[in-house]
């Protein structure tokens, strides 16, 4: 990352908090349904940014947060991001056989199997926060973090947003309409991640708009970023098929802008979510940086 000092330090410790924290919440291989389980430990752990997770603790963090507490909504978001990318890749979707430098989900099991792994994944999403022992999260925190992750997942997010790409291969949609799909499939958890983080640090209730425009603009920078990554990078830097979206004749930011104009659009993006960011009181370095890391990484 480079130009990320703050961001470079913390992120491996997050890192390594929630795959820890992941391993430990999902059933273990040798639990009957062997088969489902080990699908569902596929899906989530190894290699991965864990960016959702990373923008629960920079968040949690900055308002003072405990990071033992920041573990139960990073692990949630990371949970549901592994359902969604599952699901993504069906057949019926978007038809990926790579994920993360390994077959997908349905390659390296089956498709019944890991339509199953990821309506599993789903559900322990919500089972670990309502579930979670720490003493710290109390059952207004819990309900509030399970509403906003809801909503994320539902028809007017994640789901959402997935039907209006499907729709969209038929379809080419405009500018407007392409800002609505992608707050909707890709910014829906990215800002639910911010929120989470920030109810779990007792946010004050006027600091969250600005919390969540700084995430809504770095959920969309984010996207402008994985469609020019789509085509100017190649497979092993992407860990999944380098051009999917040409093949599927969808239209991108970078098709619909050009490449210049794209990382423009990127760029306007992050200068939002840090403009989001000035009339806080508290330390948003890290926040800054991680709305740089999404529209400036490599994969």
């Amino acid at each position: 990352m480079g130009a990320t000092p703050h961001l470079d330090a913390r992120w491996p410790i997050w890192r390594d908090r929630v795959e820890a924290k992941l391993d430990e919440i999902l059933p273990g291989a040798e639990t009957a349904p062997e088969r489902l389980h080990q699908a569902m430990r596929y899906a989530t752990l190894g290699e991965a940014k864990r960016f959702r997770a990373a923008l629960v603790y920079a968040t949690g963090e900055s308002l003072g947060g405990d990071v033992a507490v920041l573990d139960v909504p990073a692990c949630a978001v990371e949970l549901v991001h592994a359902f969604s990318l599952v699901h993504d890749d069906l057949p019926a979707m978007d038809d990926d056989d790579l994920r993360r430098g390994q077959p997908s989900c349905h390659i390296a099991f089956d498709e019944a199997t890991a339509i199953l792994a990821g309506d599993a994944l789903q559900t322990l999403a919500f089972e670990s926060i309502v579930g979670c022992p720490h003493s710290l999260l109390d059952n207004t925190a819990r309900l509030r973090m399970s509403t906003e992750l809801a909503r994320a997942v539902g028809s007017r997010g994640m789901a959402g947003g997935q039907t209006l790409d499907l729709a969209a291969n038929e379809v080419a949609p405009v500018r407007q309409a392409l800002d609505t799909l992608h707050r909707m499939k890709t910014g829906a958890l990215i800002c639910a991640s911010v929120t989470l983080g920030a109810i779990a640090a007792n946010v004050d209730s006027s600091s969250l708009p600005a919390l969540q425009q700084y995430a809504n603009a770095v959920g969309l920078g984010f996207q402008i970023a994985d469609d020019i990554l789509d085509e100017s990078s190649d497979a092993a830097a992407l860990g999944k098929t380098q051009g999917k979206d040409r093949m599927l004749g969808k239209t991108t930011y970078l098709t619909l802008l050009g490449e210049a104009n794209a990382r423009a659009a990127a760029t306007q993006q992050c200068s939002e979510a840090n403009t989001a960011l000035q009339g806080l009181l508290l330390d948003t370095t890290v926040l800054t940086e991680l709305a740089q890391f999404a529209i400036q990484r490599s994969r």
